[in-house]
């Protein structure tokens, strides 16, 4: 059972119909598929009904909307199941493989029901993908919102000192040019210090004769 192939442990993936699906399909049992309405029969969720989530080939385990269970920090994960522990209550008709194996030796009417309850479900499917865009969109709206108004007051500080600095050396420019105009005042001129005479040399009375490298007067 371990070292079975995919599509071996596929067909082993299934259980029991409801009764009034048993009279329909003429069948017992059916490999259950995402999309199935179930119906837990066995376990503490027991009596619980909803679609099937997930279906787990390798663990052969199923995945119940609702089914989910509480960790230690509060946040809820899925608890799988195993098939033999449902009940099928509503078959997905959205695939034609399927539809074509549940026709296999029905009547007419029968079939035509299968068809139509399979529009059906496939109508319901859009709008259903639709409905979850939609939501997917409002809640990222509103992500966006929150997050935008939990921004702290500090960055929006950070993004206007900036702005400060920067006027500030326009304030500077601007008081260059002011500062020749200051130098250019005249300055008031100063008294100019008389200036001293020059005494005339006094001549000597009695010219000394001039004298040679001995010495001695030339006159000697």
């Amino acid at each position: 059972m371990h070292n079975a192939p995919l599509h071996h442990r596929r067909k082993w993936l299934a259980s029991h119909l409801a009764e009034d699906l048993i009279v329909k399909y003429n069948k017992r049992s059916m490999p259950v598929v995402r999309g199935d309405t179930v119906k837990v029969v066995r376990g503490n969720f027991k009596n619980h009904v909803d679609k099937v989530r997930e279906v787990d080939l390798k663990k052969q385990l199923i995945e119940v909307e609702g089914v989910v269970t509480t960790k230690v920090d509060g946040s809820k994960v899925p608890r799988p199941i195993h098939p033999s522990n449902v009940l099928i209550t509503k078959l997905n008709l959205t695939d034609p493989w399927r539809r074509e194996k549940l026709e296999r030796g029905l009547s007419e009417e029968a079939k035509k029901e299968i068809e139509e309850e399979a529009k059906r479900q496939i109508e319901e499917e859009k709008l259903e993908e639709e409905r979850r865009k939609q939501e997917e969109a409002r809640k990222a709206a509103e992500e966006e919102a929150a997050e935008e108004e939990e921004k702290p007051e500090e960055q929006v500080e950070e993004e206007v000192e900036p702005a400060e600095e920067m006027a500030e050396p326009e304030e500077e420019v601007k008081e260059e040019p002011e500062a020749p105009a200051e130098e250019e005042e005249p300055k008031a001129e100063e008294p100019e210090a008389p200036a001293e005479e020059e005494e005339p040399e006094k001549e000597d009375e009695g010219k000394q004769p001039p004298k040679n490298l001995n010495g001695k007067s030339i006159e000697e």
